[in-house]
């Protein structure tokens, strides 16, 4: 606790927000419901989804939204250099894993960014979201998850920046998401 209170606010905040896309994407409706896989490699998609809607809100946000993007994706891929050494990973190999991650969440986030753009063509989140947390195996959820995204980012942009920068930000509950 006295290493989280020592580091800079502003990483600081970035954890905090970064601690509530992970919430979101806990949520077991998505992984009963919607039948997201419950593996490592299915969290780490759904975390980078729900960190990639955050970090989209804030980059596209007047400043400190920006600087606020990067302390998020600083702090998830603490998170996931952590999580690993925490399942035993070698330090020798940590790096390296981290790294498989870091361009597997931008080639996500490009995919996703793309199939949000208003010209996009409707179904592109669906097939991006069942391409990447469904392995592109049939995934008849994926349109739900897509429907998911889409509220939860209408949601964030309802949200003020100033409450972004105090760390405060609020998912929608996946049930209410969907409804």
């Amino acid at each position: 606790m006295i290493g989280f209170l020592r580091r800079p606010r502003q990483e600081r905040t970035g954890f905090l927000l970064y601690g509530v896309a992970v919430a979101a994407a806990r949520e077991p409706l998505l992984y009963t419901t919607l039948a997201a896989p419950d593996t490592l490699d299915g969290r780490f998609d759904l975390v980078g989804l729900h960190a990639f809607l955050l970090m989209r809100r804030l980059a596209g946000a007047a400043p400190p939204g920006p600087a606020l993007a990067q302390a998020v994706f600083d702090a998830m891929f603490h998170d996931m250099d952590h999580t690993l050494r925490e399942l035993g990973v070698g330090d020798l190999s940590v790096s390296k894993k981290v790294r498989q991650m870091w361009e597997a969440f931008h080639g996500r986030a490009a995919a996703y960014e793309a199939a949000l753009a208003e010209d996009a063509d409707p179904a592109a989140l669906a097939a991006a979201l069942a391409r990447n947390v469904w392995r592109g195996a049939a995934a008849p959820q994926a349109a739900a998850l897509a429907r998911l995204a889409r509220a939860q980012a209408a949601h964030l942009a309802a949200q003020p920046i100033e409450a972004f920068a105090t760390g405060s930000a609020a998912f929608l509950p996946a049930a209410a998401a969907l409804a």
